[in-house]
């Protein structure tokens, strides 16, 4: 009988060799990251002090784009139509891993690095999700892996993706319609939150639309009777949508906003204008509400004998979870160890919940251990899902804001713009790049994460929530 130790001698020392390698390049990077600490928090400030929203982000890409020349990245900007969207790319061949940036404000959300409510900019925009941290850890940690590719370390590509107006428009959309998103291997993503753990949970799925009701203006006081209000119709219909809430499935979400409902009290509005917005778990379970709320619109317009217009904005998937990648991120979280926060911080953040009326229980830097995937998730949407629909997506959430204050909220604005959000940011590059290296690394993990993507997608054929066209990067507010 052939005597097979020695060979299964040498395959475990390789593989050993292998580990020590890979370990080897994951403290490179490290200590990469912790010297270019300082150049990556000057970045997110000056993105945060910007503070400009969709497809206005001027500034905020400019930043980004010069770091990444100055880091020797190819750069393709105005993509698919939109000034503020670009590419930064470096190595050759494969794996192509790419990796997601965000950096647009919210309107409204100004506020000063302080924990209590105080606007910096009346009427000014902030960064209330955290995208200045977002588009920063991103492009850190496609920096750090470029000095690896550069050195002869890792051997591939490294491609990162501006993405403008994730909070309005979903620009990723357009993206993805004109081809930047395609020919990738894996694509890496992250969000700022109030806990740190590898992301293995889908998101919800929604559609936007507008709704326009015109009519004929009259006085409201001499001869209403020669008018067909606009506003009448606007306000069945927001009665209508209200009353429907109760009859549909627990996991929808219905929103909107009343963007023109007249101009003077004493004139009848011949225009009125609502921004519509339909959640659900997929879009196969929205498009059934969807449809109904545009024909309540036919009816309130019936009611209010006005004509109606139902135009698509635009609309997102559900985040298809990558449970593969996300036990690779699981395990350099742990290795990387929590956050750590002073004295300082943590009296920062509990005067920040006891000015949101929440127990005052500090900042949450543990690393939570893996959870399951749920079924029906709660939150947010992201475009970040019909990426996932096109190229396996392996995600991560880090601790930028203390336990439990309201998101989309001036708080944190604040926390953004200071020392809270700067180690959760730094937390999220370091934890990105050594995932990538992973990636990198094993052809057998690249082909396991894709296998996973196949499963999930099935027989599914993506088809975006787009109408032809350009990007609105015109609108109006």
């Amino acid at each position: 009988m052939k005597n097979y130790l020695p060979i299964l001698i040498l395959i475990l020392s390789i593989g050993s060799i292998n580990a020590q390698s890979t370990n080897k390049l994951k403290k490179d990077l490290l200590n990469s990251i912790d010297q270019k600490s300082n150049d990556l928090i000057s970045i997110s400030d000056n993105i945060w002090e910007a503070a400009e929203v969709a497809f206005r982000e001027e500034k905020s890409a400019d930043y980004l784009i010069d770091y990444a020349e100055k880091n020797g990245f190819k750069i393709d900007k105005g993509l698919a139509g939109m000034p503020t969207a670009f590419t930064a790319t470096y190595g050759e061949g494969s794996p192509v891993i790419g990796i997601i940036g965000e950096f647009d404000a919210l309107p409204g959300l100004s506020q000063t690095t302080v924990p209590y409510k105080n606007e910096l900019l009346e009427g000014g925009a902030g960064h209330g999700c955290g995208h200045n941290l977002f588009g920063t850890a991103s492009l850190g940690a496609a920096v750090a892996i470029k000095e690896l590719i550069e050195k002869g370390a890792l051997k591939g590509t490294v491609k990162y993706f501006g993405t403008p107006a994730e909070e309005k428009f979903f620009g990723k959309l357009w993206m993805i319609r004109e081809g930047v998103f395609d020919n990738l291997d894996v694509v890496m993503d992250w969000h700022p939150g109030d806990k740190t753990e590898a992301n293995v949970q889908p998101s919800l799925a929604l559609v936007d639309f507008m709704v326009e009701f015109t009519g004929q203006s009259a006085h409201a006081s001499a001869d209403p009777w020669n008018a067909r209000s606009a506003s009448d119709a606007l306000e069945l219909y927001t009665h209508g949508i209200n009353s429907y809430r109760e009859h549909v499935k627990p996991s929808v979400r219905i929103h909107y906003h009343i963007q023109d409902a007249g101009q003077v009290v004493n004139v009848v509005p011949d225009y009125s204008r609502i921004w519509v917005r339909v959640r659900d778990i997929t879009r196969d379970g929205l498009v059934p509400v969807y449809d109904q709320v545009k024909r309540m619109a036919g009816g309130a317009a019936v009611m209010a004998n006005v004509e109606h217009n139902v135009s698509l904005i635009s609309g997102i998937h559900d985040l298809l979870p990558n449970r593969t990648g996300g036990v690779v991120m699981q395990k350099n979280l742990e290795s990387l160890g929590d956050i750590i926060y002073t004295e300082e911080e943590i009296e920062f953040a509990m005067q920040m919940q006891k000015e949101n009326g929440k127990p005052t229980l500090g900042i949450d830097g543990k690393i939570r251990p893996l959870r399951e995937t749920l079924e029906s998730p709660g939150g947010g949407s992201t475009d970040v899902g019909d990426v996932s629909y096109n190229v396996p997506v392996v995600s991560l959430a880090a601790t930028t804001a203390p336990k439990g204050v309201p998101w989309h909220s001036w708080s944190v604005v604040a926390s953004s713009g200071m020392s809270i959000g700067h180690k959760g940011m730094l937390h999220a590059t370091k934890a990105l790049g050594m995932t990538m290296i992973d990636i990198f690394k094993d052809k057998n993990l690249r082909d396991e994460i894709k296998k996973e993507f196949d499963e999930r997608i099935g027989n599914y054929k993506y088809d975006p929530f787009l109408d032809p066209g350009s990007p609105p990067i015109d609108y109006v507010d």
